[in-house]
C-alpha cells in the first residue's frame, strides 16, 4: 500500500516564516540548529545599518549646532563653536550658552523620547495611524499639568511632571480598554478611534476650564500648542533622567515587538508573555510621552512621522527601527524649530510646523489600501 503523498510546501509560507524569522532574530526561535550563527550577509546588513545611523547622528550634531546659529539675532560658526570651546562674557556667547543650548538639548531629549514613544504604540498596536498625540496621551499628559499649576499651585518641573505620568497612564489605560474591548479585540482601528475620541473630551474639559478658570487656560493654551522657546534649563537634569529611564524599558521591549508584529498567537506560541510585554511598553510609553509632553508641551504628528521614515532605513527590526527613531525624531524636532524661526518675522512654535508636515503625512497614510498595517 502506498504510503499517502506529503503536501510540498508552499513558497509563500517558506519566505514568510524566513522573513518572520529574521525579524525575530534566530536566536529567539526555540528548536533552531542555527541559532546565533552570523552570516556574511547578515554581517553586511548590520554594518549598512550602523554606518547609516552613525550618518544620522553625524546630521543630528549639525543641525543643532545649527539651531545655535539661527535665532532672532544670527550669530556666525566661529562665535558659536567659540562659545562651546573657550566662552567669554559677550552677550552672544551669553545667548547661545544660557538660552541656545539648553533649547537645542532639550529638543533631543523631547524629540527622542516622543518618536520612542509613537514607535512602541504602532508596533504594540501593528497601527501605523497610531501615536501618542492621536492616542489621547499627550492630552492627557497636557491637562493633568493644567489641572496641577491652575488648580492647584503647583510650578516647576519636578512638581507637575508626576500629574503628567498620571494623566498619560489614565489617558492610555482609558484608551487601550475602549478601544481593544470587546470581539474585535484585535482591531487597531478601534483604538485609533478611541483615541480620537478621548481627545475630544479632553478638549472639552478644557474649554471648561477656559470659562472656570481663565488662568489655567492660558496654562492650557501653552502646552497644547507645543514649543521649545521659553522653557527653564532647570527641566533638562530631570527630563534627562526620565527619558534614560523610558530608553532602559523600551530597550526591554525590542524582542517582544517582533513578536507581536507576527500576532498574538505567534508570539505566545514562540514563548513570549503577551500580557507583560504591552504592560512594559505601556510603562515606557507612560514615562516617555509623559515627560517630554511635562517639558515641551503637546507636540502632535512627531511620534507618527519618526517611526515611519525610520522603517525605510531599519528593515523589520523593531530593535533596530527604535535606534533609527531615536536620532531622527529629534532631527525633525530641530529641524521643526529652525524653520520656525525663519518661516514668519518673530517665531512660529515647532508644535505648528510639525502639525503642518504631519497632517499630510496622516493623509497619505490613511490613503493606503491597508492603511493599519504595520
Amino acid at each position: 500500500m502506498a504510503a499517502p503523498a506529503t503536501e510540498p510546501k508552499s513558497p509563500e509560507k517558506t519566505q514568510t516564516k524566513r522573513g518572520n524569522h529574521a525579524a525575530l532574530g534566530t536566536a529567539t526561535v526555540p528548536g533552531n540548529p542555527g541559532a546565533g550563527r552570523a552570516t556574511p550577509e547578515n554581517a553586511g546588513t548590520t554594518m549598512q545599518r550602523a554606518s547609516l545611523l552613525l550618518c544620522f547622528l553625524v546630521l543630528l550634531v549639525l543641525l543643532a549646532l545649527a539651531s545655535l546659529a539661527v535665532g532672532s539675532k544670527p550669530i556666525d560658526l566661529a562665535t558659536v563653536l567659540g562659545a562651546l570651546v573657550n566662552p567669554d562674557d559677550s552677550a552672544d556667547h551669553a545667548i547661545i550658552r544660557e538660552s541656545r543650548v539648553p533649547r537645542a538639548l532639550l529638543g533631543i531629549l523631547a524629540g527622542s523620547a516622543l518618536g520612542i514613544a509613537g514607535a512602541l504604540v504602532q508596533s504594540m498596536t501593528r497601527n501605523a495611524l497610531a501615536e501618542p498625540g492621536i492616542l489621547g496621551v499627550n492630552a492627557g499628559a497636557s491637562l493633568a499639568i493644567v489641572i496641577a499649576v491652575g488648580t492647584f499651585g503647583i510650578n516647576g518641573f519636578s512638581g507637575y511632571v508626576w500629574f503628567a505620568f498620571g494623566g498619560a497612564v489614565l489617558a492610555t489605560g482609558a484608551v487601550y480598554l475602549v478601544g481593544m474591548a470587546g470581539a474585535r479585540s484585535n482591531d487597531p482601528v478601534r483604538l485609533v478611534l478611541a483615541g480620537v475620541a478621548l481627545g475630544a473630551v479632553l478638549s472639552g474639559i478644557g474649554t471648561a476650564l477656559a470659562l472656570v478658570h481663565p488662568a489655567a487656560f492660558d496654562q492650557l493654551r501653552a502646552w497644547t500648542v507645543g514649543s521649545l522657546e521659553g522653557r527653564s534649563p532647570e527641566i533638562l537634569l530631570p527630563l534627562a533622567l526620565a527619558v534614560a529611564a523610558g530608553f532602559v524599558l523600551a530597550a526591554f521591549t525590542g524582542r517582544s515587538l517582533n513578536a507581536l508584529a507576527l500576532g498574538d498567537d505567534t508570539a505566545k506560541a514562540l514563548g513570549y508573555r503577551v500580557g507583560r510585554a504591552r504592560v512594559l511598553i505601556l510603562l515606557a510609553v507612560t514615562v516617555l510621552a509623559g515627560a517630554a509632553t511635562a517639558a515641551v508641551g503637546a507636540i502632535g504628528f512627531l511620534g507618527l512621522m519618526a517611526p515611519h521614515l525610520a522603517r525605510r532605513f531599519s528593515g523589520p527590526d523593531a530593535r533596530w527601527m527604535l535606534g533609527f527613531t531615536a536620532v531622527l525624531a529629534p532631527i525633525i524636532l530641530l529641524l521643526a524649530d529652525v524653520l520656525g524661526r525663519v518661516i514668519i518675522p518673530g517665531e512660529l512654535e515647532a508644535g505648528v510646523v510639525c502639525a503642518f508636515v504631519g497632517a499630510p503625512v496622516l493623509i497619505i497614510l490613511a490613503r493606503r489600501k491597508k492603511p493599519v498595517a504595520v
